[in-house]
This record gives structure tokens, C-alpha cells and sequence, in this order.
């Protein structure tokens, strides 16, 4: 995996204080960009099967694995450092959910965890007992089974609860969202189980920001934003590649890319004319947008076996990241103590 920045990225990372973590489950690698010694980027990456939707607030992160979803939290306390890293991520609860394949993962404001399993085509959040405890499932959904009917994906958390989420189409039968992925797509408002937006291409990553509602239109290789009177989907930029992930450092959106692969799921979208109309071909990494012009003002471009990207979450306060895995014995030698106070 190579990495290579725009010129000014690291210098945006400092300008506004945080780092950024990608998953790619193609590669299985969870993977932590900040700013290193002399101004250069950092990278620093982990490996967990198959890992996919994350949520972050800079202190702790959740992400889904192929049969788990896994809680980290940062072991250094603040001020302290460890071989130039200001943020160690340990990775400290892991639940086994089996493969229900979890797609965006959220936290809402009382600090519950909801996340898409999209086999099911259901809202969940974890349970003590069972693989998970389902909350909502699409009004057209019927059935509670595994059988990936809509390809429900995305999740969007308003007002601290989950709210909107994303589908590739409306279909009630098994693996039937293939048959109508090119303008299927929907996004559904959770509290009332209507589809406020109709016509996507494969969308993704749906996020409240700033009071509104933004959405990865993936199949055209857009970033847009969702009219409130209408629903219509609104592009605001194009980038070259199908996109998934994204997150906001104030007036920008950071967005991934990746190659669309090259099986039939992929073939006959809207992003292969328009990839041809901006003369581009398609690439894998991140975008950094300005969301008042649509300008791309930095990015970063990853090359050579990672061509797929799933999810995005901004470390908020952190310089340099850096987490735990399981391949080495560094988790087995950390010891740390919980320093709050004794009851008296």
C-alpha cells in the first residue's frame, strides 16, 4: 500500500487539529493518517478481517470487523506521548455479533451503539444474548431474515439519535437490490418510515451536518446534499471513483474513493460516463472538498493492492495516531490503571 498526499495536507491536518482513520475491508486494514516529525504525513495502520463501519469522537472508536464490532479507546492520558504518538487506540471490548455483515456504525448522545446489519436489512445495536437486537427495518422489508433484500447500508444520526439511512433499492426478496442498483437507491427517514429521497445510484454514507443531510450518490461519483422541501438529491462534486465514507472537519467533507470493481454489481453504472467525461479514471483514496465552491483542496491517493475504501471518522485534537492490534505482544505488555477515584 502506497500513500502519497497533496503538498499542503499536512499543514491542513495542523491547521485544524485532527487526524483521520479509513477502513479498508479489502485489505483488512484499519488505518490512522496524522501529521509526523519535520511536517510529514504519518500513517500508521492495524489489521482486522474484513473491517468496515467506524465512528469516532477522537478518544474512542467503534468499527466492525467480519464477525465483530470492536470498541478502542485511547490508552494516553492527555499531554502524554509514546514514541512520538499523542493517541494510542487499544482496541478494549470486542463483541461477537457473527457475519451480519455491519455496514456504518454510529453512537447516539446516552451512548448506545446502532449499527446497519445489512444481511438482515435492519437497524440493530449489540445484545448480550444473540448476534444483535434489531430496532427498525424498512416498512417494504417484510421479513426479518438473512437475506441482504435491499443492500440497506448507511446510517445517519441527527439530534443524537439514528435517523436517516441509505438503501441501494426497495426490493423484498433475496439479493434483489442487484437487479435495480443503477437508479433504485433510496434514503429513508427512520422516525417515520418514508423515503424522503428516490432515484440514487447505490448511495452511501448519509450524515447530518450543519443542519443537513448529506449523502455519497456512489453509482455517479457525487457528494451532494439532500433538499429539504423537495428531497431531491443536489451535487455538489464529482469525485473520480465510487465513493463511501464520509466525515466533516467544519466546512469541509472528507470522502472516500475507491476502484469500482470489475464484477457485474459494478458495471453500467452512471460513473462510467461521467468518469469519461472528466477525462479521469478511477482511484482509491481521500478527498478533501470545500463545501461552499466543490473544490477538492486536498487528497490523498493510495495505490497498490488497496483499491477499496469503506468508512471515514476525524480524530478531533489528536496530531498523531497510532492503535493496538493482536499480531504482536505490545497489547499483552500494556498495563494501565483506571485513575478514577476510590469511593471513600
Amino acid at each position: 500500500m502506497e500513500l502519497t498526499g497533496s503538498r499542503h495536507l499536512p499543514r491542513w491536518l495542523a491547521a485544524n487539529e485532527l487526524s483521520l482513520a479509513f477502513t479498508t475491508y479489502q485489505g483488512g486494514k484499519l488505518c490512522l493518517v496524522g501529521l509526523g516529525p519535520e511536517g510529514r504525513l504519518s500513517i500508521f495502520e492495524r489489521t482486522f478481517s474484513r473491517c468496515m463501519g467506524m465512528w469516532a469522537d477522537g478518544q474512542s472508536i467503534w468499527m466492525s470487523s467480519l464477525y465483530q464490532l470492536w470498541r478502542f479507546h485511547n490508552g494516553l492520558a492527555p499531554g502524554e506521548n509514546r514514541d512520538g504518538y499523542d493517541a494510542m487506540y487499544v482496541p478494549r471490548a470486542g463483541y461477537t455479533t457473527g457475519d451480519i455483515d455491519i455496514h456504518d456504525v454510529a453512537v447516539g448522545d446516552e451512548g448506545d451503539v446502532v449499527f446497519i446489519s445489512t444481511l438482515f436489512s435492519a437497524l440493530g445495536t449489540l445484545s448480550d444474548t444473540a448476534s444483535f437486537t434489531p430496532l427498525w427495518r424498512p416498512s417494504f422489508v417484510t421479513d426479518l431474515v438473512p437475506e441482504d433484500r435491499c443492500h440497506l447500508n448507511g446510517l445517519a444520526v441527527r439530534d443524537g439519535k439514528a435517523r436517516y439511512v441509505t438503501a441501494t433499492s426497495t426490493s423484498n426478496v433475496a439479493d434483489g437490490w442487484r437487479d435495480d442498483r443503477v437508479s433504485g437507491g433510496v434514503i429513508i427517514d427512520i422516525d417515520t418510515d418514508e423515503i424522503i429521497t428516490t432515484g440514487l445510484s447505490m448511495p452511501h454514507s448519509p450524515r447530518w451536518h450543519n443542519g443537513q443531510l448529506f449523502v455519497l450518490n456512489s453509482g455517479t461519483g457525487h457528494l451532494g446534499v439532500i433538499d429539504p422541501d423537495t428531497g431531491k438529491f443536489a451535487p455538489i462534486a464529482f469525485c473520480p471513483g465510487y465513493l463511501r465514507g464520509l466525515a466533516f472537519a467544519g466546512n469541509h467533507a472528507i470522502v472516500g474513493l475507491s476502484h469500482p470493481r470489475g464484477n457485474k454489481t459494478f458495471q453500467g453504472l452512471p460513473l462510467e460516463q461521467n468518469l469519461k467525461e472528466h477525462g479521469a479514471t478511477p482511484r482509491a483514496g481521500l478527498h478533501v472538498i470545500n463545501l461552499s465552491t466543490g473544490a477538492t483542496e486536498q487528497w490523498l491517493r493510495i495505490e497498490g493492492t488497496i483499491t477499496e475504501l469503506y468508512d471515514i471518522a476525524v480524530l478531533p485534537k489528536v496530531i498523531r495516531p497510532m492503535a493496538l492490534g493482536f499480531k504482536t505482544d505490545e497489547i499483552q505488555h500494556l498495563l494501565t490503571v483506571d485513575q478514577t477515584p476510590e469511593p471513600s
